[in-house]
């Protein structure tokens, strides 16, 4: 098997069963460079496959074959493979996904050990909410900085037709502990469906403008477990704005994006004649994925609920780190390891082609949940 580049893969150490990416080249700079010149600083690590909503743009309805406790990183790993990151690789932020990271039981602890070895790391972690309530305090208590929370429908019906779980109320009550706990800024993550909640763009900015809350809108991406996506059926980012625009003035905000992969919006009201009223209310952001990539500044590396590296979340290249720490490497081989994957992440994951039959894109075999938003 042949890497994109046609240079052979090595046989992995440790038996993991996944091939090892080539060398990189003599004198590159250290951290995680790539081919073209970006940096990766910025760490989403997945630390559970599990979750307990059914999302129809991310998983089927009877759900995954989920990973054995065996399988998954330990505490003690996740602790290993962060500090490597930061003491060796130069990252500056951390994000725990899943799945859903509040299925797993040992959540606080992971926190609390991970700030106590990074005592100013900036760590946020995606939810869908659901028990949020419960923990937030304590997550906020064990060293968590921020929380972003998926919420695509403020309608109990609507809610439940994406999600096929009827949790609305829990969320709700999840999103506004947070918020009490000081987890914030509280972002609110929103995937538009056509023909479903596509209708809801205003009011969805409307509470989380009310609320204090910071809303990104998303593009729906193919990592759907079903393989349903079409380009046909995506709410676009321009029409996003344009949905948006009904009600509200949108203007660029003027911040450095510095990498985010949010383009952030001014938010003022739009009076009856079609003009602005009043003053800024908040942002909005808008993560166009699909039809306005942002990959050549991006800046983050991924790690599986396994331990596995993917320069990119439409990658199909993936590195067996788990394997490699579980055989006795020691830091400086996990090190390479990460910097040798992250040398041949590619340019660009292709999608910006009018179909998904582009030499330069090849869907994922993973959902999101699999891989870790």
């Amino acid at each position: 098997m042949t890497i994109q580049l046609g240079i052979p893969r090595i046989p992995a150490k440790g038996g993991g069963g996944l091939p090892m990416p080539p060398s990189r080249p003599a004198g590159v700079p250290v951290g995680l460079a790539d081919r073209f010149g970006r940096q990766a600083t910025d760490l989403r690590l997945s630390v559970i496959d599990k979750c307990n909503l059914r999302c129809t743009y991310c998983m089927p309805a009877q759900g995954l074959e989920w990973l054995s406790k065996q399988s998954l990183m330990t505490l003690d790993e996740i602790v290993r493979v962060v500090g490597v990151s930061v003491e060796k690789l130069a990252v500056r932020e951390l994000r725990l996904t899943g799945g859903e990271p509040l299925v797993r039981p040992d959540l606080v602890d992971i926190i609390r050990a991970l700030r106590q070895r990074h005592p100013s790391l900036p760590m946020s972690m995606t939810t869908n909410g659901v028990g949020l309530d419960k923990k937030a305090q304590a997550l906020k208590d064990a060293g968590l900085t921020r929380i972003n929370v998926s919420l695509d429908s403020l309608h109990e019906e609507t809610f439940e037709l994406l999600t096929r779980r009827p949790f609305l109320t829990k969320v709700l009550a999840g999103v506004k502990a947070a918020s009490a706990a000081g987890l914030g800024p509280v972002k609110i993550n929103a995937v538009l469906m056509r023909g479903i909640n596509d209708v809801e763009a205003s009011g969805l900015l409307r509470w989380a403008l009310e609320h204090k809350y910071e809303l990104r809108f998303i593009e729906q991406m193919p990592l759907d477990a079903d393989h349903g996506w079409t380009r046909r059926d995506m709410i676009t980012a321009a029409e996003i704005r344009e949905l948006l625009s009904q009600d509200f003035v949108l203007t660029p905000d003027l911040r450095e994006r510095a990498g985010a992969p949010a383009e952030r919006f001014q938010v003022r009201k739009r009076n009856a004649g079609g003009g602005t009223q009043g003053p800024v209310l908040g942002t909005v952001g808008i993560i166009a994925s699909v039809t306005e990539p942002f990959c050549g500044d991006c800046r983050r590396t991924r790690i599986t609920a396994e331990g596995r590296l993917m320069s990119c979340l439409f990658s199909s290249e993936e590195f067996d780190l788990l394997s490699l720490m579980r055989s006795g490497a020691d830091d400086e081989e996990l090190a390479r390891l990460w910097q040798d994957a992250m040398w041949i992440k590619p340019r660009a994951h292709g999608m910006d082609h009018p179909g998904l039959d582009s030499p330069d894109f090849k869907q994922s075999g993973r959902s999101m949940s699999a891989i870790g938003g």
